[in-house]
């Protein structure tokens, strides 16, 4: 496997401004995955789509990204660093336009595929290039910055889209790409070459592993998205998408170990910090979208929070990601990674326990500790894993190395909301039942309770019979809000359970310090005069 060719030396400013320029990139494409989310009502209205279609605007976003990244590699390798992400940043901000002025629906679903695939080229190739670029304290610097990043920008992707839909409409949450990323395009091929290209990689393409993982890593992404609405496999499309990612893997796999030239290499894994590193990358993507993923929903179904309500409460996670940012950076320069991990992670599994007490109460005050703990403990959790992963790579694995752990992350988020959709739907049917079996052993306390709803129904109303089906419904709307609150808790206990587990993982890491230079070992090779 050859290495990548260095380009023609860069001065160190150059390299802090491809550093923010394509760190520009990263984020209007991570800000992109989440940004419709608050605000597929309109888009809904203003596309006359139906209210099971509409979700693909999101869907074909995710299932193009991820299928991009671990192809991203190959691409950057063969194109260059530098003219791969032009060439994304421009079809990104085309693509943008376009779904800006989508007509309908399939033309909009069109048009957000292409969004996410070039997009999913973008965010491995900014980790891969910073440690290129960069080492010693700068590099730690750097990872911290795109470490809050990644999780802040899909963090905040529902409130900025709700709050440009308020402000613009939904048609500018895709002309707001429009000029950073011309911006990208124009300035980025001027600061010089990162790599120099292999054009002649393009002609060994293993087309037949390309398609392989595609249809292996679309599969299991519409397995996810579509599996929590469909009753999972009891779905012929879901059960079907299911057996072709199965297929997909099988070939992908075989394809790996046999083809004399692959387009994505799973070398990375013979190194055991990587792979340990991937498992906790996959963890925290499963915490941090889930958690994403159900405060928004818990505000507004329970509490009926508006959007720019939950952005409140979601901005408090931001500031505590950016207040933390330097911290974790100057600790993962100066002490055992293992520490640095092992606060996040406890830190994270205290959020997600004091979160399993919530009640249908709690609005922005009670979650205030909760959300300032989550911003704090995420990148801990991230920046040390990142270097374990990528520190000490070697240049010819780096960029394979940083798709397939970015790979972890995207995977860990789509298996973590699909799951906990799963347990919310499961767990509230389940205190509902409960409940109700509580109200009919109650039978006086029931009828007292009901007897009161059905008083205050009366003022409303006259009619007796509509004053009694008032106060039932009065009533089932509290069981239901009860119950949705208790399995809320319940989903939060079992993520506070995983990530207490997966502390025993990390004294088996040994992440590289960063500042130490490349060895045989921390390559996973032997030393010189073994093996």
């Amino acid at each position: 496997m050859n290495a990548p060719l260095p380009g023609p030396p860069l001065s160190e400013r150059a390299k802090v401004l491809i550093f923010l320029v394509m760190t520009l990139g990263q984020m209007i494409a991570l800000l992109d995955i989440q940004i419709v989310a608050g605000a597929l009502g309109p888009i809904r209205a203003g596309l006359s789509a139906g209210q099971d279609e509409i979700a693909w605007v999101q869907t074909a976003y995710l299932m193009a990204e991820i299928v991009m990244i671990p192809l991203a590699a190959f691409l950057a390798q063969a194109l260059s660093t530098r003219w791969l992400f032009t060439a994304s940043a421009a079809l990104f901000t085309i693509s943008s336009l376009m779904c800006g002025i989508a007509w309908d629906l399939p033309t909009m679903i069109a048009f957000r595929a292409v969004q996410g695939f070039v997009g999913g080229a973008m965010i491995p190739t900014v980790f891969a290039m910073t440690y290129m670029l960069f080492d010693g304290q700068r590099r730690v610097v750097m990872a911290a910055v795109l470490g809050m990043l990644s999780t802040l920008s899909p963090t905040l992707g529902p409130t900025i889209g709700g709050w440009v839909n308020e402000i613009a409409g939904w048609r500018w949450l895709f002309f707001m790409n429009l000029i950073p990323g011309a911006a990208i395009v124009l300035i980025l091929p001027r600061l010089g070459a990162i790599d120099r290209p292999r054009l002649h990689l393009l002609r060994r393409i293993d087309w037949l592993q390309a398609a392989s993982i595609a249809v292996a890593l679309g599969g299991l992404q519409y397995v996810l998205e579509e599996g929590p609405r469909r009753e999972w496999f009891g779905d012929l499309g879901v059960a079907t998408a299911a057996w072709l990612s199965a297929l997909g893997a099988a070939v992908f796999v075989e394809r790996c170990l046999f083809s004399p030239t692959p387009v994505v290499r799973l070398g990375a894994f013979r190194r055991p910090g990587f792979a340990l590193a991937c498992v906790l990358n996959l963890a925290i993507g499963f915490g941090m979208y889930s958690t994403t993923f159900l405060t928004p929903l818990f505000l507004g179904g329970v509490r009926s929070f508006t959007s720019l309500q939950i952005g409140g409460v979601m901005l408090v996670t931001g500031v505590a990601m950016t207040v933390s940012a330097p911290v974790a950076s100057r600790l993962a320069a100066k002490v055992d990674g293992r520490w640095v991990i092992g606060l996040g992670y406890g830190l994270y599994a205290l959020y997600l326990w004091v979160c399993s007490a919530i009640t249908p109460q709690w609005g922005a005050g009670q979650l205030f500790i909760p959300q300032v703990l989550r911003g704090f403990a995420t990148l801990f959790c991230i920046i040390p894993a990142t270097a374990m992963a990528l520190d000490g790579a070697p240049p010819s694995e780096l960029h394979y190395a940083s798709g397939l752990f970015n790979l972890t992350r995207t995977l860990g988020g789509a298996i973590g909301i699909a799951a906990v959709t799963t347990w919310l739907s499961d767990l509230g049917r389940l205190h509902v039942l409960r409940l109700s079996e509580g109200l009919a052993n109650a039978s006086g306390q029931a009828g007292a309770a009901l007897a009161d709803l059905g008083a205050r129904a009366a003022a409303q109303t006259p009619d007796a019979a509509h004053a009694l089906t008032l106060a039932q419904g009065y009533l089932a709307a509290v069981v239901q809000r009860e119950a949705a609150a208790q399995a809320f808790g319940d989903v939060f206990r079992l993520l506070a359970w995983a990530f207490i587990a997966l502390l025993i993982v990390i004294p088996f890491c040994r992440p590289p310090r960063i500042d130490a230079p490349a060895t045989p070992e921390s390559l996973g090779e032997p030393p010189a005069g073994q093996g």
